[in-house]
């Protein structure tokens, strides 16, 4: 992987696949028990959004004893004819108002690539429950970026990070 995760070449005996199966296996990422989703983004013009489920009810809690105050999206657009993955990340920062999340870009509306890290005193990131315990999160961007990366680069495609400019 790249400095702070700018690109990943794609696996070299992964038989490229289609761009439909690409959008297929990031799909598939979305789980329940993840802090985070996929979704469609033909609304902000791009093929995919990854955010952390801040604004899903069932996550309120869990991200407020957190108390996180900035997350990301990242922006995903397919490049057939290169194979390639551009994503761009978005930050925004969150205010808690009577415990529900309200979302704006961040002061300096950063768009890049980012690599950060918050988590609460007692939360670091695990989606499997050992008996008597809780989940426990730390809410760092690689949780979102390194499975969407493996899923690329096993499809054959290459994930690159854009800093600035046009996805």
């Amino acid at each position: 992987m790249g400095l702070f995760g700018f690109g990943k070449k794609p696996d070299k005996n992964a038989p490229v696949l289609s761009k439909e199966a690409v959008r297929q296996r990031l799909l598939a990422l979305n789980r329940e028990t993840a802090p985070y989703h996929i979704i469609d983004g033909s609304s902000e013009n791009v093929d995919l959004i990854a955010e952390w489920k801040i604004v899903d009810a069932q996550w309120y809690e869990i991200f407020a004893k957190a108390n996180l105050t900035k997350v990301f999206r990242i922006y995903l657009k397919f490049d057939e004819a290169k194979h390639q993955v551009r994503a761009k990340d978005e930050e925004y920062t969150v205010e808690w108002k009577a415990g529900v999340p309200s979302l704006s870009m961040s002061v300096s509306k950063f768009q890049g690539q980012t690599t950060s890290i918050e988590f609460g005193a007692a939360y670091a990131f695990t989606e499997e429950l050992k008996p008597g315990q809780a989940y426990k999160y730390r809410f760092s961007t690689n949780e979102i970026k390194k499975p969407i990366q493996e899923a690329v680069t096993a499809c054959g495609w290459e994930y690159k990070g854009v800093a600035f400019g046009k996805l």
